[in-house]
């Protein structure tokens, strides 16, 4: 049955994101606030907000007895999570059937199978998908430092029930394993209830590559090409593109067939991927995990597609077939995203909340803006920095990064530092522009090249 009202349990850019998307769907939302989010830019612009609770997120976007009674009060019949909080916790979707609710995501098993990062390494293997030189979960740091002296150094360190690079440490040599090892397994136990552990064999040179898939209640599966998310610093990603026009087409079109097949093993339904490891010297890949959730960076595969990820899944959740066949998706041109966070790169990327004194979105052709910023915002304390995504689509890479380059000059965001210096250098860095960086370039050759300050990009002029 098509959705009629939809909780939105969370907050930012992808709170405003989801609820855009309810709004083009002729579905009402219903965003759910803490108490410091009572202003935000999603509570205005939904057609309701419900405060959950105080600022501390354990006691409202991460509280599940909290987020199914605001939506059962207020006469939802379904939530969406969003990305992070409880996106990916199996206990929600469990309590939405409990409570007679539809949640806007595969289900409890599913999420179960697939974001056990060990258990999902154990599928692939069985479908025979390739996986790293490693192991399955490691018992103790003595038999992570064995396992490690037989695959090789270095090696990563991760944690079964992991994400978003908690709990993942890379380890260069044999005398700093079981430290490492301890270390990550509190992390991991700290972060995610799991102090589960596995081992992978680290490539050096390596690129991220992820594929978007969508499937539907009528076992319909397709994918809609793929994502290079090598651009990144500690594990989180700075710059997104699509298509991986560095990676050999023979090896995305393997990926994206791998992706397909593990979603089918995994039941999947509505909005997932597929992440994998290519070593940019052989070209060699190998599956890393599933996302059982819309991704950050959706919007580059939106603009190369056409097609709205965020709507199908509302489409989905409401038991609708995909309206299009794998024959009938097409990229056309190329897309890239940068994320915009209130950080400065010139301080250790220390977090800076405060209030955003102006703000001024670029426009031109080709651009797109997620945010859930205005002039006047103040940034709370309690959560991540992400401001904003800036997307850029052209007909060619190069012309993305024209617009995106573009974009990022004319945006003005004045009162808390940004991270748009670091990403103007990215995407200006000679290596960057060849497509020959890997997931630790920006790390090991860009950073240390930007240590001293550059100037922020010249604010546009006030209108007369």
């Amino acid at each position: 049955m098509p959705l009629r009202r939809v909780l939105v349990a969370n907050r930012g850019e992808i709170a405003v994101r989801v609820v855009r998307a309810c709004a083009d769907e002729g579905i009402e939302s219903v965003v759910a606030v803490s108490e410091a989010d009572r202003d935000s830019r999603a509570a205005l612009v939904a057609d309701r907000a419900v405060c959950i609770g105080p600022a501390s997120a354990t006691s409202s976007y991460l509280d599940i007895p909290r987020v199914v009674a605001a939506a059962l009060g207020t006469g939802c019949d379904a939530i969406h999570p969003g990305y992070g909080f409880l996106s990916e916790r199996p206990e929600l979707p469990e309590a939405c059937a409990d409570n007679g609710l539809v949640f806007v995501g595969p289900t409890a098993d599913t999420i179960r199978r697939g974001g056990d990062k060990a258990a999902a390494r154990q599928l692939a293997t069985s479908l025979g998908i390739p996986v790293g030189a490693g192991s399955d979960t490691i018992a103790d740091g003595v038999t992570a430092r064995d396992v490690a002296d037989r695959v090789g150094y270095p090696v990563v360190l991760k944690a079964a029930a992991g994400g978003g690079g908690r709990g993942m440490v890379l380890v260069e040599s044999a005398d700093a394993v079981e430290a490492a090892f301890e270390g990550a397994s509190r992390e991991a136990q700290a972060a995610f209830g799991d102090g589960r552990m596995y081992l992978e064999r680290f490539i050096t040179r390596a690129r991220h590559v992820e594929v978007q898939v969508l499937a539907d209640t009528h076992g319909s599966v397709v994918h809609l090409g793929e994502r290079d998310c090598s651009a990144q610093r500690r594990y989180q990603k700075l710059v997104e593109e699509a298509p991986a026009t560095a990676v050999p087409l023979d090896v995305r079109k393997a990926l994206r067939e791998a992706a397909v097949e593990l979603a089918r093993a995994l039941d999947y339904v509505g909005a997932g991927t597929v992440e994998f490891v290519v070593d940019a010297e052989t070209g060699d890949y190998a599956f890393l995990e599933v996302n059982t959730r819309v991704q950050v960076e959706h919007p580059v595969t939106e603009m190369v597609t056409g097609i709205d990820i965020v709507r199908a899944q509302l489409q989905i959740a409401g038991g609708l077939p995909l309206p299009f066949s794998q024959d009938d998706v097409r990229l056309d041109g190329h897309a890239v995203e940068v994320r915009i966070n209130a950080e400065d790169p010139y301080r250790g990327f220390a977090p800076g909340p405060g209030t955003v004194s102006r703000w001024v979105e670029p426009v031109g052709g080709g651009l797109r803006i997620d945010t859930h910023c205005f002039g006047g915002y103040r940034i709370p304390p309690h959560y991540d920095s992400l401001l904003a995504k800036v997307i850029a689509h052209g007909a060619d890479r190069e012309e993305a990064l024209r617009r995106l380059d573009r974009g990022l000059r004319k945006l003005v965001v004045d009162g808390v530092p940004t991270t748009v210096p670091m990403l103007l250098a990215v995407i200006e860095a000679p290596e960057f522009r060849a497509g020959t960086h890997h997931t630790r370039w920006v790390e090991q050759e860009l950073m240390p090249s930007l240590s001293a300050p550059q100037a922020t990009p010249k604010p546009a002029a006030a209108p007369a």
